[in-house]
């Protein structure tokens, strides 16, 4: 599992002209990519990064301060670029794979107590965000 997080003042996604999650204060945008031999446990792991993840201001996790989250799942992050100029997409899991473990890491977000808003899975979403800093990391499980 994979996620590029950038610490945002604000963030959100519309599909079509309707806005499907949105924080409008400081916090993270998390794009969310799932690979093949990612299971619950990775999901739970990937939960647990994201929410201590000291990467706000004055060393914060959306944990301590409390912080929300934009959680949007993106296929593209296990994109192959080492050969020719199209990428490959074979290490990006199938939908009926990654949906669940998306879906998962969101849980397990709410279930510790974070405020979490999300994409839409699978649709064709404008993602629009204010970086602060910038500061954004990739983050592996």
């Amino acid at each position: 599992m994979r996620a590029v997080v950038t610490r945002v003042t604000r963030a959100k996604v519309t599909v079509g002209e309707e806005v499907v999650g949105a924080i409008e204060e400081p916090g993270l945008l998390v794009l969310l990519g799932v690979t093949h031999t990612d299971g619950e446990e990775q999901a739970a792991t990937m939960a647990r990064k994201l929410h201590e993840l000291r990467i706000l201001r004055e060393e914060e996790s959306c944990a301590t301060a409390p912080a929300p989250l934009l959680v949007v799942s993106q296929f593209t992050l296990y994109g192959d670029t080492r050969k020719g100029r199209r990428p490959s997409w074979t290490a990006a899991a199938r939908p009926e794979h990654a949906e669940p473990l998306v879906q998962a890491v969101t849980e397990d977000l709410l279930s510790r107590g974070a405020r979490v808003e999300t994409g839409r899975f699978g649709a064709s979403m404008a993602v629009e965000s204010v970086n602060d800093g910038p500061f954004t990391v990739i983050v592996d499980v």
